[in-house]
């Protein structure tokens, strides 16, 4: 399990369930930047759903917090019926006002040294098809991304977490 990580003044740590406003507040902003129509109202009640994330016994969140403010989250666990070496990344966004700046890599990195210290092997994540600056992050931080079924509206892609 990480510890609170202080880098340059940023610290990344478990998300408190008393920060659940917070975190939809931050999932709605970054998600916006890849409707270009503005989100869907698809009835999910992403209230509920982070709830269930920062609840679960088996799954984590993690947060950037700069100056007091939580500016990215990443959510992963174990997926049903997959292998006990696998994760997944169900969700990670950063503040749209916070991209470029070494948030998300920092995220990132935290995420895939908690990964590799549970003995994590693969992790896997789904990423909008129409969301290409977030395809090109994972790429740069080493996903592969999986073939895509037509019509699909999401890209599967996959890192290797080899052990160090």
């Amino acid at each position: 399990m990480i510890k609170d990580r202080v880098t340059s003044g940023r610290v990344i740590r478990t998300v408190l369930p008393a920060e659940l406003a917070d975190v939809v507040a931050l999932h709605a902003r970054a998600r916006a930047t890849y409707y270009p129509d503005g989100l869907p109202q698809d009835g999910t009640d992403w209230a509920e759903a982070w709830r269930g994330a920062l609840t679960r016994p088996d799954g984590r969140v993690l947060c950037v917090v700069e100056a007091g403010h939580m500016v990215g989250l990443a959510s992963f666990r174990t997926p049903e019926d997959a292998p006990a070496d696998e994760v997944k990344l169900f969700q990670f966004h950063v503040d749209p006002d916070r991209w470029r700046q070494g948030v998300g890599s920092a995220l990132h990195a935290a995420c895939v040294a908690e990964w590799r210290a549970d003995g994590r092997r693969t992790a896997l994540l789904e990423v909008h098809v129409d969301n290409r600056r977030a395809q090109g992050f994972y790429r740069r931080q080493g996903w592969i991304p999986e073939p895509v079924e037509p019509g699909a509206h999401h890209l599967r892609m996959r890192l290797a977490l080899p052990g160090e």
